[in-house]
Parts: structure tokens; sequence; C-alpha cells
């Protein structure tokens, strides 16, 4: 017999009008976005007021966390998928099998990461892009995330494992109260205590495991649709562990794409010297954040596909990609005429260094203009991996986050020096744009006409 809460959620995704669903669960995931990218700005910017070393440190370490967090969008999209479609479906133990396989191998991957972490860390500081003046901020700034690492890994995890629950508001809880934290944080342990580069890590580490705590609270009191058991993950069929890893493999992939490019950017930068690394990251840092904001409307997108693809509901499906390309693309036009108007006294804000700002405000305004055509890939892509097109997901993760970009990156650079890694990453941005079509193109011929 179904649960009256169980009947209630089922109901919501499947029959509240397509623009108030999806509006109603990108909100959360545009607050979290919001709150997560300006602590990761206001991080930057403290760390930043100890040198121009130290702020290119950030963007060393940025790299590591990208490895961190592929792994926890492994399992967290991969168990998410597969459960909201199976919630879709009406089948709840499945789900909650899933979500458990999940999540406890994200927590066991953490583990890993940061034994092997430590075991390498000097050549892995150098291995990300460090420069030797950079190095020693690096590593211990570093120390403090592989402490964190089982925490973060697992913390993404839950929070997609909710998303694609359609209860994206219960994530938005857990992420912005460590953000919040890290953000208060901050000045408190770099400033206040004089621990400088060491307070910044240590308030990215407290943070992390405060929002773990309270995610994970959110499944033992029952709040959620499905429920995490050791014994159940433990003897699960490794089938399951297989399936999780196959579909959640394009977040995965993208991650680890977003890692590889951020140690060759930062290789490619250290020639031009601390300046062009920290001028960089910088400029990173800034354009995700207005990206985030369409990013987090493709988020909401992403439980109303894979829940009304179990579900049989095509037609809403329909709706929802068109509404998803067509909000994230508005949302994404305000944001990048915002950095493109004030790019100059943006990058100041974070790093007060001629020489920063003057590589940060071209590239910032290259990297705008391109950014105005990811939202419709984004949701494309976002869009296959939910319904568990598992091959086409991760082609396409594969074209937006590195295929094109890494040759880009090595031919522009020799042709155009400094100019060149500037312009890297808007030319395979473009580049990437027609296959996003055919792709999606082809998917919508194949979809089913009528519901099930």
């Amino acid at each position: 017999m179904e649960r009256t809460g169980y009947k209630t959620q089922y109901e919501k995704m499947t029959k509240t009008p397509i623009p108030r669903l999806v509006m109603t669960l990108s909100v959360p995931a545009v607050i979290s976005m919001l709150v997560t990218n300006i602590y990761n700005l206001v991080d930057t910017a403290f760390v930043g007021r100890l040198g121009t070393s130290a702020s290119g440190a950030v963007g060393i370490v940025f790299g590591f966390m990208s490895v961190i967090q592929a792994f926890g969008f492994l399992f967290g999209q991969g168990a998410g998928s597969i459960l909201s479609r199976a919630l879709g479906g009406k089948d709840r133990e499945q789900a909650s099998l899933n979500a458990s396989v999940g999540f406890f191998s994200s927590f066991f991957c953490g583990l890993i990461i940061c034994v092997i972490g430590f075991i390498f860390l000097d050549d892995t500081v150098f291995l990300l892009g460090s420069t030797e003046t950079i190095a020693p901020f690096a590593k211990t700034y570093i120390s403090y995330i592989l402490v964190s690492a089982p925490f973060m890994c697992s913390c993404l995890t839950l929070n997609n494992i909710l998303r694609y629950e359609g209860k994206a508001y219960l994530g938005m809880i857990g992420l912005m109260s460590g953000a919040l934290l890290n953000i208060i944080g901050d000045p408190i342990f770099m400033f206040g205590l004089g621990m400088q580069i060491s307070g910044a890590g240590l308030s990215t580490a407290l943070s992390q495991i405060i929002s773990w705590v309270i995610l994970l609270a959110m499944f033992i009191s029952g709040k959620t649709e499905t429920k995490l058991s050791l014994k159940m993950a433990i003897h699960a069929s490794p089938k399951i562990l297989g399936n999780i890893a196959a579909t959640g493999f394009p977040s995965l992939l993208r991650q680890a794409l977003n890692s590889i490019t951020t140690v060759l950017l930062n290789a490619r930068c250290a020639v031009y010297g601390d300046a062009a690394i920290a001028a960089m990251s910088i400029v990173a840092r800034i354009s995700f954040f207005a990206f985030s904001l369409a990013l987090g409307v493709g988020q909401g997108f992403q439980p109303v596909s894979a829940f009304n693809y179990g579900a049989k509901k095509y037609s809403r499906l329909r709706k929802g990609f068109f509404f998803a390309c067509i909000a994230s693309e508005t949302v994404i036009v305000i944001g990048c005429a915002v950095l493109f108007a004030f790019s100059g006294s943006l990058i100041g804000v974070f790093r007060d260094d001629p020489e920063v700002i003057d590589i940060g405000t071209r590239a910032l305004r290259l990297q705008a203009a391109a950014t105005l055509v990811l939202p419709p890939c984004m949701v494309v892509e976002m869009l296959f991996q939910s319904t568990g097109r598992r091959i086409g997901a991760s082609v396409l993760s594969s074209l937006r986050s590195g295929l094109f970009f890494i040759p880009a990156l090595m031919i522009l650079s020799e042709l155009r020096g400094l100019a060149g890694i500037q312009e890297a990453q808007p030319v395979s941005l473009f580049i990437s744009v027609p296959f996003f079509v055919i792709f999606a193109l082809v998917f919508f011929r194949k979809l089913p006409k009528e519901d099930g």
C-alpha cells in the first residue's frame, strides 16, 4: 500500500503544470548554487588579500576539488537518475536500493581519495599546475580539502538524490547552511585567529562536514521518499553499482575533463607567471557564478525529466525540455550582460593587481560572450542523462567539457600565446553547439508521440 506522502509526491511530479513544477524545483537549486558560488567568490577574495601566489593556489586546489566532485556527481547523478525513474514507475524499494548503494559508495570513494592524496601530496600540487611560489600555499590548503574529501564527495551525492526525488529544497537547506558558515568562518579563521591560508582550508573542511550532517539527517528523520541502509548497500548486487556508475559516468567524465582542463590551463598560464594563473582562476569563478543561475534551472528540469519519463508522461517531458531551455537562456543573457559591462571592476574585487586585472578583463568578456550558448546545450545533456541515455550523455559531456577545449588550448596557446589561452574556451564552446542540436533532434524523433 502506498504512503500518502509518496502518493502526493507522485501527483506533484506528474500533474503539476510544467512551468510551475520546473521553477519550483529550480528555485532551491538556484539559491543553493548562488550561495555556494558566493562562498567561492568570497573565499577567492579573502585569499587574494594574502597575495597573488596565494590567490593562484585557490585555482590550483579548485582543480583537485573538481576530482572529488566528479565522484560525488558520478554516484549522485547515477543513483538519482535511476531512483527518480523508479519512483515514477512506483517502485520505491528499487529507488531506496540505488540511493543506499550510491551514498555509501560515494563516501568510501572519498576515503580512498583522502588516503592517496596525502601519500602523494607533494607530487599532486605540481601535477595540478602549481609553480614553486604557489606550491607552499597549495599544499597547506589542499591538506584540509583531503580531510573533508569523504564528506564533500558524499554530500554532493546526497544533494543529487534529494533533487531527483523532487525535494530540492531539502538539499538547499544542507548546502546553504554549510556555505553560510564557510563565509563566516573565512575571516574568523584567516584573520581573526591569524591562520591565513590554513584558515581558509579549515573553514572549507568544517562547512563540508556540517552540510553532510544536515543532509544525512534529512534521510534519517524520514523526510525523504528513499531510505539509506548500509545493510542494503552491502548485500546489493554488483550489477546495481555498475548500473549507477554507467548512468553517472557522463557526470564523472564532465568533472574529470573540467579538472584536466584546469590543470592544463594552469600549466599553460604558468609560463606567464602567477598573475596569469590567478587571473584565469578568478575568471573561472566569476563566469561559473553567472552560469550557475542557468545551471540551477537545468537541475530543476532533471527530476521532472527522469520522473515523467519513468511514468511514461512523454508530453510533459517535451514541455519541460523546451521550458528549461527558454528559462535558462533568459537567465544567462542577463548574467552575461553584467559580466561584460563590469568585467574590469569584478576582477579588481578579487585581486587588486594591475596585471591580473588586465589579463582577467579580456578573458572574462570573451567567456561571457561564449557562455550565452551554454544553457540549451546543458539542458540537452541533462535530458540524455536523466532518461538513461548513457552513451549520448557521455558524448555530450565530453564535447562540452574538454574534447574541443583541450586541442583548442594547445593550438591557440602556441599560435597566440596568452591571448590564445584566453580565447580557447570560447572557441571550443561555439564549435560544440551543432552537435547538441543534432542530438536533441534525434532524441525527440525517437521519443514516443503518445503517453504510456
